[in-house]
């Protein structure tokens, strides 16, 4: 086999990779769903991430005094709002757990199904 040859095979099985993930990912997604739109899930996923934003931003505020005491409060401040957008970023993880649960096994299964597909081409299995 041709170097082009061999690109090209790898960039459309590449291709191929990635289109099956992305269809897989939304097959996922409307299974968990059921014909629901995502935009009310993910607003009750938000409110539901309140309560680890604000524990978030105490723990920075309670973090960054002792540090920085004799400077800035402004920077006490920030320490607050890093933990505020950690609080926040793992509070809507895991209110959204099982959404990315269903999403990830969606495009695994279909990349599954290509990857078996493209062995199956390289190494065919001859019965007779």
């Amino acid at each position: 086999m041709e170097l082009g040859e061999w690109v090209k095979s790898n960039v459309d099985y590449g291709r191929r990779l990635v289109g099956s993930g992305i269809e897989g990912a939304r097959s996922g997604q409307d299974e968990f769903l059921n014909g629901e739109p995502l935009a009310p899930f993910l607003g009750e996923s938000f409110r539901g991430a309140l309560v680890p934003a604000a524990l978030g931003a105490c723990v920075g505020v309670l973090v960054g005094y002792p540090i920085c005491r004799k400077k800035s409060p402004a920077v006490t401040w920030a320490y607050g709002l890093l933990g505020c957008a950690i609080g926040l970023a793992t509070g809507v993880a895991w209110k959204s757990r099982h959404l990315s649960k269903s999403v990830a096994g969606g495009a695994m299964k279909n990349i599954g199904k290509v990857r078996d597909e493209q062995w199956l081409s390289k190494n065919p299995i001859n019965y007779a």
